[in-house]
């Protein structure tokens, strides 16, 4: 037998130090985040409501009035116009924020240690809280289309040959059956509102990624309109309530208010890579 590497033996107990140091950071982190709330969020009011009924009113309406003619527009549209929509439709896909955003917080939770000054791990968490925010905003309803709509089990367009509308096969757990919600348009639209809310000045940009992302379903023949208007209202109510969440445990925003606490600086983040790189 060869004896180890004297380095490799070294190198060992650092990286089992560092997935442990991961590892405790975040169940730290899940812990403060199912933490029993600390205030109570405004009630919805009466506008909120009215808005989510209508919206499940437009999806029933869109079913009768819009969604054959809707296929049968797209299906003539020119093959360019297609195909440029074939590739705009794949930046809806949630892996476009979700990996990055846990990319992020690995380093955030591999980062972190005890060892700093207290002012750096204060940066390091509020970076984890508003990462995580993004993460779980966009995570969570995109988790809920997924699954519901394969227990809805809505045929998508011309599925068979024919576009029918109201052909569906519940609980049958294929793909060509899994049509509303529409899952793109649930990420898309939970980002707009997640973003939206950290930085304001985003959302006529996120507004505008979401309708692109909603309009290219239809166009691609992936999805009808009521399908998509759907997905969107998952999103919406979905990142609406995971901020609720973290607002009732002090976390990213205010429970007041709902408006998200001021994020660190660059500053203030450069004063702390640099404690946590030169020591």
């Amino acid at each position: 037998m060869t004896e180890a590497d004297p380095k490799e033996q070294r190198a060992a107990p650092s990286a089992q130090a560092l997935a442990q140091r991961i590892a405790a950071n975040l169940c730290r982190w899940i812990g403060v985040l199912t933490r029993p709330a600390r205030a109570r969020p405004p009630r919805l009011g009466a506008a909120a409501v009215g808005a989510i009924a209508l919206a499940v009113a437009a999806v029933i309406a869109a079913m009768f009035l819009l969604d054959t003619a809707g296929s049968a527009w797209a299906r003539h549209l020119p093959s360019w116009f297609e195909e440029a929509f074939e590739s705009i439709t794949n930046f809806g896909l949630s892996g476009w924020f979700l990996y990055p955003l846990g990319l992020i917080i690995l380093c955030l939770a591999a980062a972190t240690s005890a060892v700093l000054p207290r002012f750096t791990q204060g940066v390091l968490g509020a970076l984890a809280a508003r990462c995580g925010f993004l993460f779980l905003a966009i995570a969570l309803p995109g988790l809920f289309s997924t699954i519901v709509k394969r227990l809805i089990g809505r045929a998508r367009p011309f599925v068979g040959g024919d576009d029918d509308p109201f052909l569906y096969l519940p609980f049958i757990w294929k793909p060509a059956y899994a049509a509303m919600p529409s899952g793109h348009a649930t990420t898309a639209v939970a980002a707009a509102i997640a973003f939206g809310a950290l930085w304001p000045r985003l959302r006529g940009v996120m507004w505008l990624y979401a309708l692109v992302i909603m309009l290219s379903r239809v166009v691609v023949l992936a999805h009808h309109p009521s399908d998509v208007i759907a997905g969107a209202l998952v999103g919406a109510v979905g990142a609406l309530m995971v901020r609720r969440w973290f607002a009732a445990r002090r976390l990213v925003f205010a429970a007041g208010d709902l408006r998200a606490y001021a994020g660190p600086s660059w500053r203030r983040i450069e004063v702390a890579a640099r404690q946590i790189f030169t020591g």
